[in-house]
């Protein structure tokens, strides 16, 4: 039987509405909220700003997209899209309101941060509330969707795993169907992930078992996760379906390629996914940014004294440079110049490289103190605020390294889809110094991509203070 409906499903178009004019009326509340804290009366000016504000939220909300279904995705998922939407509108009302009167009143300091913050919160707490009221409801069985998984494969484990773990939808699945006489165990996992503990047998139906059930209005989607060379058998299904009201989604098995951050997107009316994306994009490259330029000046202002006595240190221990210039590859694979203090006697900086080795005679006595403790990276920061380098991130190489690695390690070149840092989840893994074997490089690689395909912010913040502790001293660095 499928799950109980109402609440929301026969309503949606009312619940959209609902949510368009709730966001109105929160932003141009804000406005009346904070005039009232201040003056206790609100000047026309503000109800001004107010409405043209909520014009412009509703908008914006069509290409941020905010009043779909969030139904299969997270929390934070919805609450980037709500933060990019207010910021764009925001930013473009504070642009008016700078050549208004209200430049001295609601858009001055910390009025015009107070109505940011307040609004932000305001958006994003009635989304909480209603999440958490509909997961109440959907775990008593209200407004949840029965489903099917087509196939039994690693992909159909993915697809009930995924829907397991998505606590708030209220997704109950039915159970798993394949023509094939294949009765594959599926993990625990995907057992729990029924809802039942009554699944004997692992297929438990055909496929015409599972279009009589869809003809007969028992399930509301069918997620088909059969494998890419399963093209004829995909058709024959869809048509097969096509007499029913079940929604159906075909899920690509592109689990079968090393993915990162891949993403769909529309090619003038053909979707096309894209296998090899941008991991720093929309939010999450404003906020790696604000990362960057916050935590470089506050690092700079602390150590711009040690910075002139280690260029002192410098001068007077050996003749040449104090700021040696290197040439390495920045994002996507662009010529980039690094800063570092230069502790050797030569700069090289050609197509031949040699790393620095164990009691190499071409690092001066005060240059190898400095590369042991990482002193010699700290101008680095000075590349972070001019943008070309992250504080976190994979190390830049030399080119000449770069091209002699890119073919032999796959996936190499992956680690420019983002800035370089200055420190990263290698180096506080012991993968920092010399890799004098192909082995010591790959695990290197490994750490990088694990590192581009998981960021958080958080995480970034765990590495840089694990960095202090234990990353700026290695047994590997010469």
């Amino acid at each position: 039987m499928k799950g109980q409906q109402g609440l929301i499903k026969p309503y949606a178009s009312k619940f959209v509405f609902i949510s368009r004019f709730l966001d109105s009326f929160l932003v141009v509340s804000a406005v009346g909220m904070l005039g009232m804290l201040n003056d206790h009366t609100v000047p026309l000016e503000y109800w001004v700003a107010g409405l043209l504000a909520g014009l412009l939220h509703q908008i914006m909300a069509e290409f941020t997209e905010i009043y779909r279904s969030w139904r299969s995705e997270s929390l934070w998922a919805e609450a980037k899209q709500v933060v990019l939407c207010w910021g764009i509108c925001f930013a473009l009302v504070y642009i008016v309101g700078k050549f208004t009167v209200l430049e001295n009143s609601l858009f001055a300091w910390p009025e015009v941060f107070a109505w940011f913050i307040f609004t932000i919160t305001l958006l994003l707490f009635w989304r909480l509330v209603v999440r958490v009221a509909l997961r109440h409801l959907r775990i008593k069985g209200y407004n949840s969707r029965t489903v099917a998984i087509v196939g039994t494969g690693s992909l159909a484990q993915q697809v009930a795993n995924r829907l397991r773990y998505c606590s708030w939808g209220g997704y109950k699945i039915d159970g798993f169907y394949d023509d094939r006489k294949i009765h594959k165990h599926l993990d625990d996992d995907c057992r729990r992930a029924s809802g039942s503990d009554h699944l004997v047998n692992d297929i438990i139906g055909s496929f015409s078992d599972l279009v009589e059930k869809a003809e007969a209005g028992e399930l509301d989607s069918i997620f088909i996760a059969l494998p890419m060379r399963a093209e004829a058998r995909i058709q024959e299904l869809l048509d097969r379906l096509s007499n029913s009201t079940a929604s159906v989604y075909v899920v690509p098995d592109l689990f079968v390629f090393e993915l990162l951050h891949a993403r769909t997107i529309n090619l003038n009316g053909i979707p096309a996914f894209g296998l090899i994306g941008e991991p720093m994009s929309g939010l999450n490259a404003w906020l790696k940014r604000a990362e960057d330029i916050i935590g470089s000046l506050v690092i700079l202002s602390g150590i711009a004294i040690p910075m002139l006595v280690i260029a002192m240190g410098i001068k007077l221990t050996s003749r040449g440079p104090v700021i040696f210039k290197q040439h390495r590859y920045g994002l996507d694979g662009r010529p980039i110049e690094v800063y570092k203090f230069r502790s050797m006697t030569v700069c090289e900086n050609s197509e031949v490289v040699t790393q620095a080795t164990k009691n190499d005679m071409r690092i001066t006595p005060f240059g190898g103190f400095l590369r042991r403790t990482s002193l010699d990276e700290l101008p680095q920061f000075i590349n972070v605020l001019q943008g070309r380098m992250s504080i976190v991130g994979p190390r830049p190489h030399a080119v000449a390294h770069n091209e002699e690695y890119r073919v032999l390690i796959p996936g190499y070149m992956r680690r420019h889809k983002i800035k370089p840092g200055i420190t990263g989840w290698a180096q506080i893994n012991g993968w920092r110094g010399e890799t004098d074997t192909l082995e010591k490089m790959e695990k290197r690689i490994e750490h990088d991509l694990h590192y581009i395909h998981h960021w958080t912010l958080w995480w970034d913040v765990k590495i840089i203070i694990k960095t202090v502790f234990k990353g700026f001293v290695g047994k590997n660095a010469y």
